[in-house]
């Protein structure tokens, strides 16, 4: 068996690197840009290639990706690493080509994409060329894909959609969409959807009004959307007729994990300023850092931070040991339902060392703060991960029909002298 919580030179070189690129080139760039994919902001076009350039000259680029996509086909661990430095970022994702919902998106059309797919829609968004969206949630049931009711419906050579959905992100920049839809009502609930590629020029598309989420700087990115009599033809199905759920999975395993280490670099930024501010404000004759409801404060953030990136590793290498995610499901289960407690919990602190200038807009904190709540909803309710969770651990134990357990004291003793009952001197008295 091998254990090693050290990370090879030749990569740690290359996370090094990153770090510096990252704090020093890219950082800066959060404070100018409203979002990441805004293709029609000029600036982007100057600021954003040339630091893309940088990453593919250093051989970064699309990591996650295969070989035979460009990229290096790293592990979930080596990307986990990755993600934890780019997490400290919006823009740094875009910079090194794995930015949600692309990234995911990209999977999908890696692996049920047709040639003519790949050509016309995967290459360019592997290259940035362009954006997509990932359009499944439905206003009336959120993510649950048994209560979804935009349909898709076989015309000769062309499926056409009708219904809407909610918070489908990076729809106002997005080429094209990726839609799941109702092909069988009738079907068991796993058979009863299909995915489609959209094009976004396609008649019948209507963005009935694009939602800010609390946390976001300004301006809407998650669109609540109406299909009207939307036609695209049959060979933009993904996969086969019923596939949706399957092809969904695709997308989520791996990219919990690289969402869940980039909240790790969030929140670990976060702690630096809390600290730093510890040490610099001074209140009744000394610093907050002397005060020991600030040292418990810096101590359970330290511990909660430590103890999920040590979560999120391990789910990591175990998904890298394995290459099965639903060997590791639980695990990844674990990872989604601790992360926005962890997330919330070091924001709130943050605030609370801060005070007053903490609950503002001139720092990072109370934007970061909702955002926690946002991640408790993303790819699935936290108590559904919880549920999914104990399932898997209740699974490994088998229950008992009699009235007492066996692991109680007094079975457990009469079982201990039933076993040395030839060796004991003399009578053993009451426990």
């Amino acid at each position: 068996m091998a254990w090693d919580f050290e990370t090879e030179p030749e990569f740690q070189e290359q996370l090094d690197w990153i770090d510096e690129f990252v704090r020093e080139e890219i950082e800066p760039l959060d404070l100018i840009f409203k979002h990441y994919n805004d293709f029609s902001d000029p600036n982007r076009a100057r600021l954003v290639p040339p630091l893309q350039a940088e990453v593919k000259k250093r051989g970064l680029w699309g990591c996650h990706l295969g070989p035979e996509l460009g990229g290096l086909g790293y592990g979930q661990v080596k990307l986990a690493l990755m993600n934890e430095i780019l997490g400290r970022s919006m823009m740094a994702p875009v910079v090194f080509g794995c930015q949600a919902p692309d990234s995911g998106n990209a999977e999908i059309l890696a692996h049920y994409g047709t040639p003519e797919q790949k050509q016309r829609y995967l290459q360019p968004l592997l290259n940035n060329e362009i954006a997509s969206c990932y359009s499944m949630t439905e206003p009336q049931g959120g993510s649950d894909p048994g209560v979804f009711t935009c349909k898709a419906e076989r015309v000769g050579n062309e499926w056409v959609i009708n219904g809407e959905k909610w918070f489908s992100s990076n729809a106002r920049y997005a080429s094209f969409l990726i839609v799941m839809a109702v092909t069988d009502p009738e079907a068991r609930r796993s058979r009863r959807m299909s995915m489609f590629i959209v094009p976004r020029e396609t008649p019948g598309i209507e963005i009935v009004r694009d939602v800010t989420a609390g946390f976001e700087k300004s301006g809407g990115h998650h669109a609540y959307i109406r299909y009207h009599d939307v036609r695209v033809p049959a060979d933009h199905l993904l996969g086969q007729v019923g596939q949706g759920f399957a092809v969904a999975q695709v997308r989520l395993g791996g990219g919990r994990i690289h969402h869940a280490m980039r909240t790790v670099g969030k929140v670990k930024r976060t702690f630096d300023m809390m600290c730093q501010r510890a040490q610099s404000r001074t209140t009744q004759g000394e610093l907050l850092s002397q005060k020991q409801m600030v040292q418990g404060m810096i101590a359970d953030s330290w511990l909660d931070i430590e103890q999920f990136r040590l979560l999120v590793l391990r789910t990591a290498w175990k998904i890298d040991r394995s290459q099965d995610y639903k060997a590791v499901m639980g695990d990844i289960s674990a990872v989604k339902a601790l992360m926005p407690r962890v997330f919330h919990d070091v924001y709130a602190r943050a605030i609370q060392i801060h005070g007053s200038i903490g609950v503002t807009n001139e720092m990072p904190f109370a934007a970061g703060l909702m955002e926690s709540f946002h991640m408790g909803l993303a790819d699935g309710p936290t108590e559904v991960h919880k549920v999914t969770l104990a399932k898997q651990v209740l699974g490994a134990y088998a229950g008992t029909d009699d009235i007492f357990p066996e692991y109680s004291i007094v079975r457990r003793r009469e079982a201990a002298i039933q076993k040395f009952a030839g060796r004991l001197e003399r009578e053993i008295g009451a426990l």
